[in-house]
C-alpha cells in the first residue's frame, strides 16, 4: 500500500509538473498573439499542475 501512495505521489508531481508547463507556454502564447482567453486557459492549466504536484507532494510526505 505505501508503495501504491509513493508510486501514486510521484506520478501526480510528473504529471503536474507537465501541466504547469503546457499552461505557462500556453499563457505566453496567448500574450504573444493577444489572445486573452489563451492566456486563462493558459493559467488554468497551469495552477491544475501546481495543484496536482502539491497532491504528489503531500502524497510522497504520507509515505514517510
Amino acid at each position: 500500500m505505501a508503495d501504491d501512495l509513493d508510486r501514486d505521489g510521484a506520478e501526480n508531481q510528473i504529471k503536474g509538473l507537465g501541466n504547469e508547463a503546457k499552461g505557462k507556454a500556453r499563457n505566453a502564447l496567448g500574450g504573444l498573439t493577444g489572445d486573452t482567453s489563451e492566456q486563462i486557459k493558459g493559467k488554468a492549466e497551469e495552477l491544475k499542475g501546481k495543484a496536482q504536484r502539491k497532491i504528489g507532494e503531500a502524497e510522497s510526505d504520507l509515505d514517510d
